[in-house]
């Protein structure tokens, strides 16, 4: 016989015990995180998975990362209703959706389409990349408006921080903060070389 999930009881439990327990009780974020609904942001095998403390994998490839980056990444974002929001998103949707309400305008683009030579320029007031990346390229930085804010997974020596910066010339300066799992976006890998 097979029961089915109360996934609206899962999502409080993850606020409860995945979200508060480690520092994220921004009242915005806990309305986000209780309103989105995980389960339908990943392949119909894995909604029991959905709210488990580590990634789910997706259909492409990739990982829906775990819960708690989500709530420090909007945690760390605060958003507005001003923003105009480039998102940079895996495959799931959820970030996005997780978002969109709290900004004015959004785009969201591949991790292709981030990294790829291109000649627009934007006026973006916050960029926020649903990975990790070892660095953010010049294409995706000219996208932004000076002084835009960043909010993504950092990888250095295979240890994964969410980190926050902001655009500065033609620049994302990104800092690191709290180390947590997120899965690795390898489009943003920086290009292998010799080093003495």
């Amino acid at each position: 016989m097979q029961t089915t999930m109360d996934f609206a009881a899962a999502r409080r439990a993850m606020i409860d015990s995945q979200l508060r327990t480690s520092g994220v009780n921004e009242p915005f974020v806990l309305d986000r995180m209780a309103s989105v609904a995980r389960e339908e942001h990943v392949p119909q095998a894995s909604r029991a998975a959905a709210y488990i403390d580590r990634a789910v994998p997706l259909e492409n490839g990739r990982r829906l990362a775990a819960p708690l980056f989500y709530g420090m990444l909007l945690a760390e974002a605060k958003p507005v209703g001003e923003d105009r929001a480039l998102v940079v998103d895996s495959g799931a949707g959820y970030l996005p959706e997780l978002l969109r309400p709290l900004v004015g305008d959004m785009e969201i683009v591949s991790p292709e389409e981030a990294v790829a030579a291109s000649r627009k320029r934007g006026d973006f007031t916050l960029l926020a990349i649903d990975g990790a990346v070892e660095r953010i390229p010049g294409s995706l930085a000219k996208r932004l408006a000076e002084g835009a804010r960043a909010v993504t997974g950092l990888v250095r020596n295979g240890v994964t921080r969410l980190a926050i910066g902001r655009k500065s010339g033609a620049e994302i300066a990104l800092l690191p903060l709290a180390e947590i799992g997120i899965p690795r976006l390898g489009e943003f890998d920086a290009p292998k070389g010799w080093s003495f």
